[in-house]
């Protein structure tokens, strides 16, 4: 759980000053489920640049609560929270001012979503968060206002997560239950899980993910590896210490989160899919006179227009390619081997590999340049899947089709991925089946 905060004070000397207005947003990881803000009456002179700054002044403070007479509530609203800030050790040392005067010991973790732009948004010049959320697409209104940095810091934070695919916040940020296996501990971490499509990571008691899962509904996907009885399920029901869970938006999205986030972080529990989900691959052998088709085990240093998940599949898919291209095959099996003496001496072997060619391009990207969208995390929210130059980049949130007008913005707010065979071929399902909202050629 999070503490998302930012503080306008009056300025002046070092731990002299006096807080002005508080925004607080409780947020647990993927809503705000708790909110303060007010103006505070910090019984001091305001400096007139703070003044011009915020617009704060002392005649709109004259009716404001006093510190103390609010500090219950932020005690409360904080607690069990990790404090989250842009320059978190400016705002956390304020608040431990105003606490220490009124006798208080106030003790927080803090993130600062400066140092974390800085580690996750290398390319970014500047880290103030004017200038990080316009490069960025967030909408920021009320500046140097603490409910307008608030709101602000919040939708960056949101964007830092996503971009954190090693899951180093998740990893150190996170609280270990107590090692014990009562069933009553399962119903504690089902309790706190949503009904949601996305990811869920669960943490064993040294806070290492051992298992990464996709899935419609987290909360039912949990459930079941609880009381499953197979190998996979055991394991995770004896190490388990908590599930944290990310929304992903779009079912496309989903599956390329997971597998990018597998590769990344390597769960014990995920061994099969830190390599391939398709391990079967279809190619085109140049060598010979007359083009073949290859079905074969993936190999490092091929290309390979399609890749499946069985052989079966794979060789039944050139015999439907071959009938729907006119390409004469002699094997039974689909496959045509190296041999010149495969091919019924019905086409020219120019015939013959225009045909293949023909095949090979009909697995390509329709345009070099393009978007696929879907629904995002949330309402008024949307995902974009970018291909530049043939190539999948990425995928990236927006609310706004202006925040995605320019590729500058497009790629401030792109999480980075490699294409391979497997996310290729899920692309490549997607578009077949038109499951996506838009498709914007760029």
């Amino acid at each position: 759980m999070y503490a998302v905060i930012d503080i306008e004070t009056t300025g002046g000397n070092y731990d002299q000053e006096g807080i002005t207005e508080i925004a607080i947003y409780q947020y647990d990881g993927y809503k705000i489920t708790d909110q303060f803000c007010s103006l505070i009456n910090p019984k001091k002179q305001i400096q007139p640049f703070v003044k011009k700054l915020t617009g704060i002044n002392e005649k709109m403070l004259q009716n404001a609560p006093i510190f103390f007479e609010v500090a219950k509530r932020i005690i409360e609203i904080t607690e069990n929270c990790i404090i989250v800030a842009h320059n978190a050790a400016f705002d956390y040392r304020i608040l431990k001012t105003e606490f220490n005067r009124l006798g208080y010991e106030y003790e927080r973790k803090t993130i600062c979503t400066i140092n974390l732009s800085k580690e996750l948004l290398p390319d970014q010049k500047v880290f103030n968060l004017g200038k990080l959320a316009s490069n960025l697409g967030i909408p920021f209104s009320d500046r140097h206002r603490a409910f307008g940095d608030a709101q602000v810091t919040l939708k960056l934070f949101e964007l830092l997560i996503e971009k954190d695919i090693g899951k180093k916040i998740i990893r150190e940020h996170t609280k270990v239950l107590k090692n014990n296996k009562t069933p009553k501990r399962y119903l504690k971490i089902i309790d706190k899980l949503p009904s949601k499509m996305g990811l869920y990571y669960i943490l064993d008691t040294n806070n290492e993910i051992i298992y990464i899962g996709k899935s419609k509904n987290i909360k039912q996907s949990v459930i079941q590896d609880l009381t499953s009885s197979n190998k996979k399920s055991i394991i995770i029901q004896n190490e388990i210490s908590k599930v944290s869970f990310s929304f992903s938006g779009g079912e496309l999205t989903t599956y390329l989160k997971q597998q990018n986030e597998i590769k990344i972080n390597r769960p014990k529990l995920n061994g099969s899919s830190k390599y391939r989900i398709f391990p079967i691959g279809i190619r085109i052998d140049k060598t010979k006179t007359y083009h073949s088709i290859i079905v074969e085990q993936v190999k490092k240093n091929f290309e390979y227009f399609s890749v499946y998940k069985n052989k079966k599949l794979a060789e039944k898919t050139v015999l439907i390619l071959a009938d729907k291209f006119k390409i004469q095959l002699k094997n039974p099996n689909g496959i045509s081997s190296h041999s010149k003496k495969t091919i019924q001496k019905k086409d020219s072997s120019r015939q013959h590999n225009k045909k293949i060619m023909e095949l090979c391009n009909s697995f390509s990207y329709p345009f070099p340049d393009f978007l696929l969208t879907e629904n995002g995390r949330k309402q008024g929210e949307f995902t974009f899947i970018l291909i530049k130059n043939y190539q999948f980049r990425g995928y990236g949130y927006f609310e706004l089709y202006h925040q995605i007008k320019t590729m500058s913005q497009i790629l401030s707010r792109l999480v980075s991925m490699e294409e391979n065979n497997d996310v290729k071929k899920l692309i490549y399902s997607f578009l077949l089946r038109k499951k996506y909202l838009k498709l914007i050629n760029l």
